[in-house]
């Protein structure tokens, strides 16, 4: 993650184009993608970093030699790939782009990461985490023979901890056709941080800010289970530059410097007091400063994002609407939340999509039912999954007979008795 910024010049552009794969092309739900395929690569990057002057920075041999490892792995599994040169502080920086040669070329869906580190590190965390996800989940793609309906295309950027400098200078030189077939980027900088949070960018907190690409980085923690935050980023990683010039953006972040709350710990788990990443660009930031869970969740994360946006189809974009207040749910006893929904013309969608957060040791005493405003019930949990803890999920209901505007409420019943819990948060998406 960059801390300033500083000019750059021109450079060239080097092609490099491997065979498409032969097998007949499928399309596949996200996968779990193992967290050791990743370490693999992060072990890599180490190895790079340790035997090229402790450092993969900028104009340093270790940023090349990561920048060839890269590349070298995805032409052999079937990308198109090239290099893009620039010139910064009198040395050569080079982006990555490889594109998997699927899918509607005039319908980008675009990833990426910055593969540079410090001088004063290896950069693992920083951003060798994010680009060793990025790598792994682009491999998938290839042994999975995925035929996505949009194109997919992954950017390593370089320079980034001298000021965005090699992503600004993809968009910069991008033609105005090329930049509009792009129809949304997402960001992975520092996502294993040790002393982890799990923050999505938040759509309103940035220029091109995108609800959609918002709400689908936070779908899979709520499957997870996890709760997230929104943070504003602002302009410290290279999101920056594809906002700036209108594309929609989004991305995740396990924190840096910023120390942890108390709040933060008991929700995450972790210390309170101590920053995110205590190695943050300093020499500790090596494969020991990796929290693996935190890999993991983000890794699978960026994969149902990648599967998910580039599948064709169209994620939610109307108005959403939340209650937050805590309800407490005693024992057999039957709890409501209200959500009053105004300003949305006609009925509900047939894919009304209805997040709910609720916090209970017990699942399986639950009986769960969102109301629409004339009282029509659609049941949601019905006192499946025993002992398991806390229903944290996005559910799709066919409310496309509902009136929209009124008053929807969120019904809980608590069936049994020794287990109690709350009713946290839960939303509607139109």
């Amino acid at each position: 993650m960059r801390t300033f910024l500083v000019s750059l010049t021109a450079g060239a552009l080097v092609a490099f184009a491997a065979p498409a794969a032969a097998a007949p092309p499928s399309v596949l739900a996200a996968p779990d993608i193992p967290v050791a395929n990743v370490q693999a690569h992060l072990n890599q990057f180490q190895s790079i970093a340790t035997s090229n002057g402790g450092n993969r920075a900028h104009g340093r041999p270790g940023y090349r030699a990561s920048i060839d490892y890269v590349q070298g792995r995805l032409n052999a599994a079937g990308y198109t790939t090239s290099l893009q040169s620039f010139t910064s502080g009198g040395a050569t920086g080079w982006n990555l782009i490889a594109e998997w040669p699927r899918g509607d070329a005039n319908n980008v869906i675009m990833a990426g990461g910055h593969l540079d580190g410090v001088t004063a590190g290896p950069g693992i965390n920083d951003n060798g985490s994010g680009s060793a996800a990025l790598l792994e989940i682009a491999l998938t793609i290839a042994s999975q023979n995925l035929d996505p309906a949009k194109r997919i295309r992954f950017g390593w950027w370089g320079a980034e901890e001298r000021g965005l400098i090699g992503s600004t200078y993809y968009v910069n030189n991008l033609p105005s056709a090329e930049r509009s077939r792009i129809k949304g980027y997402v960001n992975f900088d520092m996502i294993g941080s040790p002393n982890p949070g799990y923050f999505v960018y938040s759509a309103s907190g940035q220029p091109s800010g995108s609800l959609a690409l918002q709400q689908v980085l936070q779908a899979p923690f709520a499957t997870m289970g996890v709760p997230t935050e929104l943070t504003s980023v602002g302009g410290r990683s290279d999101h920056a530059a594809f906002a700036n010039v209108g594309i929609p953006v989004g991305g995740l972040f396990t924190g840096a410097e910023v120390t942890k709350t108390s709040s933060q710990a008991a929700k995450w788990g972790g210390t309170a007091g101590q920053a995110f990443d205590r190695c943050y660009h300093a020499s500790c930031d090596t494969t020991s400063n990796i929290n693996v869970t935190a890999l993991d969740r983000n890794t699978d994360a960026i994969a149902y994002a990648i599967w998910t946006l580039s599948a064709g189809t169209t994620p939610p974009t109307g108005p959403r609407f939340e209650n937050t207040t805590d309800v407490a749910i005693p024992d057999q006893s039957t709890v409501e939340s209200p959500i009053a929904v105004t300003g949305v013309a006609g009925n509900a969608p047939a894919g009304l999509q209805v997040t709910v957060d609720i916090r209970h040791t017990y699942i399986g005493d639950l009986v769960v039912d969102v109301l629409a405003p004339d009282g029509s019930v659609y049941n949601l949990h019905n006192r499946s999954g025993g002992s398991t803890d806390n229903i944290a999920t996005t559910y799709t209901v066919n409310a496309s007979s509902e009136v929209a505007n009124g008053t929807w409420r969120l019904r809980v019943r608590d069936a049994a008795a020794q287990d109690t819990g709350t009713i946290n948060a839960w939303s509607l998406q139109f």
